[in-house]
């Protein structure tokens, strides 16, 4: 299914968001200039765009992932940026053992779980990104499975790691579900996702499908109660919650880039990932829940 719409209303849903958030406070001259540059790009007479305002197509998850694969590890993004730092303090504090990287992509956390020593199986549904974790954490197993239906054995270890995956379900409960399901009584889970901030204002990442070609793959929002909901009906009592925010980072090339004041005023502060600890209790139940 193909969704388009041009990249000059992305620009100008930015400049109107910097506008919008510093309308009372920002300074004349920068106000002044979103309003200019608002008035020149809904007219046609703004600067060029970086992709001259071509089509986006949305992918599902199979042909996204294909096609994201063969870039991914070579955009810089500043939502992984501020989030491994996080993850990867979570990760220190916990007794090494074996790990499951649910929708492990290109395995930069398989390959950071490794490298702390824990036996790690790294599970995805694309084959192109199973592909890519393999040459970058080939100390890893894999399996190609589904969040919602893991192929791995109930209470089989010892921590459960998912990152900025969940935003692609519509629903949270049975990928939130499985990984209790896997995880032992007593094991942690640590869960990144996109924050729902991002996804409410932002709506849907770019990535770059081919040459002057752009795609996404749909993310959907979940609020933090959507989340507590999910843990607690899997038998998950959280540990800690984590929010980093913006940190300046534009994708270079980007049409963001092209208007760098007004994206960098809209994101300011603005939380990028939501990152959570969870912990299985003692007690807590096993089985898939109905229709997983």
């Amino acid at each position: 299914m193909d969704s388009e719409f041009r990249v000059r209303e992305l620009v100008l849903g930015i400049e109107g968001l910097a506008l919008l958030r510093h309308a009372m406070d920002g300074d004349e001259k920068f106000l002044e200039e979103r309003v200019a540059e608002i008035l020149a790009f809904a007219s046609g007479r703004g600067a060029p765009l970086p992709d001259g305002g071509a089509a986006v197509s949305e992918l599902d998850a199979a042909a996204g992932y294909a096609a994201w694969s063969t870039v991914y590890d070579s955009l810089p993004s500043a939502s992984i940026e501020v989030e491994e730092p996080v993850v990867h303090d979570l990760l220190d504090r916990g007794p090494v053992g074996t790990a499951l990287d649910a929708a492990c992509g290109t395995g930069r956390q398989t390959a950071a779980l490794t490298a702390r020593g824990y036996r790690t199986i790294g599970v995805d549904q694309s084959p192109e990104m199973l592909a890519r974790a393999r040459h970058n954490a080939p100390d890893a197993e894999y399996r190609r499975g589904r969040l919602e239906e893991l192929p791995l054995d109930d209470d089989s270890v010892d921590l459960a790691v998912c990152s900025l995956a969940m935003t692609h379900l519509p629903d949270l409960t049975t990928a939130v579900a499985e990984l209790a399901r896997v995880v032992r009584p007593g094991g942690r889970i640590v869960l990144s996702d996109m924050h729902p901030f991002v996804i409410s204002l932002q709506g849907q990442c770019l990535f770059v499908k081919g040459a002057g070609e752009l795609a996404f793959v749909r993310n959907h929002v979940h609020l933090p109660s959507s989340y507590l909901t999910a843990f607690t009906k899997a038998g998950l009592s959280v540990r800690s919650c984590h929010e980093p925010v913006f940190n300046g980072r534009l994708a270079p090339g980007g049409y963001e880039e092209s208007i760098a004041d007004a994206a960098r005023a809209a994101w300011e502060g603005i939380p990028l990932v939501i990152i959570w600890e969870a912990v299985k209790s003692r007690q807590g139940a096993t089985s898939k829940v109905s229709g997983a």
